[in-house]
């Protein structure tokens, strides 16, 4: 009798470690991790992880607005920047596949206005891939006008641009205004306004209720809206921040910076959605479902088409091993590491990753309106804590 009780707590040991749930393991390290990077009284971030068809994480930290204290959380809308893009992609896709429109159309087709022979080279294909070899050259619009510039302002310079960098086709080069001339076209081609197009033939198809274009007399009809901010004069701050960038034993005084503090906040096409991470789900949903685009068409824009690790002409995104598609990044499965399709984006104090793990099925959505965190350090660790 006396050995039988001895052996009851080993027992109890073993079924213990038995029963041990990994994923909550995962899900503590991650929530740990995002406390350390976004403290509860300042601007943060809303973390979500999908795998399979189940959310397994879902979680704000820190607040949407500095004045309300409102706490973020999965219902919170940010301005996702240029994850916006796959959406103008989407949108052209749509209009191709309807017959209305090709990838190889040149530019010219539809802007006669744009002088240049060139712009009978450059084919929309080249504008969704950031392989078109027109450069931003909106540096003499003064900053003032910037500041609530349009699409008519972003696209300003082109009718008279002489020179490109590149024989379009032939290298990668991160440019919003091309994404803003893709807009355009959907326009022309549609006949609808662009955001009008989007909403109705995407947006709402996918579930995405409440996601929406932001437009500056309309501010009020975005829900539970997050304000960017920053905390230091962003004049000499890198476009990719690192967490570092200012002492820690240093105050953040933090002030509102996104429309009416940074240039062309307001355009469309390249940039201005704002959502939810919830609502993101939702796309995803769609896009694994085929809902808005056919699967040729998805499996075409998530395939690589601009290589873009080492370009001469950006630094965005131009790490190892990485491609553009048509409104996403693709990192190619190695020997070492899987497939990662995704977009970041950046536009005042907004900063945001949303990342696709075709193998696993999953999804790793970090939507912030702060900017001082380390985006792919942190996207790596989240790699490693759930295998992805």
């Amino acid at each position: 009798m006396k050995k039988l009780i001895l052996l009851i707590p080993l027992l109890s040991v073993m079924l213990f470690s038995c029963t041990k749930n990994p994923e909550k393991e995962q899900i503590a390290k991650l929530d740990q991790l995002c406390s350390s990077l976004f403290p509860a009284n300042e601007p943060g971030a809303a973390v979500l992880v999908m795998k399979g068809d189940d959310i397994i994480f879902d979680k704000g930290y820190g607040i949407a607005d500095i004045d309300t204290k409102v706490p973020i959380d999965g219902n919170t809308f940010f301005n996702i920047a240029s994850v916006s893009k796959q959406f103008t992609a989407a949108a052209i896709l749509q209009l191709a596949e309807e017959g209305k429109l090709s990838l190889e159309d040149p530019v010219s087709k539809y802007f006669p206005e744009f002088q240049a022979p060139f712009w009978k080279d450059i084919q929309i294909k080249h504008l969704l891939s950031h392989s078109s070899g027109v450069p931003d050259a909106r540096g003499g619009i003064p900053r003032e006008l910037k500041i609530t510039g349009d699409e008519a302002l972003s696209m300003s310079y082109l009718p008279d641009l002489d020179f490109l960098h590149f024989e379009p086709g032939t290298a990668y080069e991160y440019i919003n205004p091309t994404f803003v001339v893709c807009g355009a076209i959907v326009e022309k081609v549609s006949g609808q306004p662009f955001a009008e197009y989007v909403t109705e033939h995407i947006f709402r198809p996918a579930g995405m209720q409440h996601t929406q274009y932001f437009d500056p007399q309309h501010q009020d009809q975005i829900p539970n809206m997050a304000h960017g901010y920053e905390y230091a004069d962003v004049e000499d701050m890198p476009e990719e921040r690192t967490a570092d960038s200012m002492p820690n034993d240093q105050p953040k005084n933090w002030y509102e910076y996104d429309y009416g503090e940074e240039t062309f906040f307001a355009t469309k096409p390249d940039g201005g959605i704002y959502t939810s991470t919830h609502e993101f789900v939702e796309w995803e949903k769609a896009l694994r479902a085929d809902k808005v685009l056919s699967e040729a068409d998805r499996i075409d824009a998530q395939s690589p088409h601009t290589f873009a690790s080492d370009s001469p002409w950006s630094d965005y995104q131009n790490r190892p091993n990485t491609w553009y598609g048509y409104g996403w990044f693709i990192e190619p499965k190695t020997d070492l590491t899987k497939e990662v399709i995704y977009h970041t984006g950046d536009n005042g104090g907004f900063k945001i990753l949303a990342a696709r793990y075709p193998e696993d099925r999953a999804l790793v959505l970090i939507f912030a309106n702060r900017a001082d965190w380390d985006r792919y350090p942190l996207m790596q660790q989240i790699e490693e804590i759930f295998g992805f």
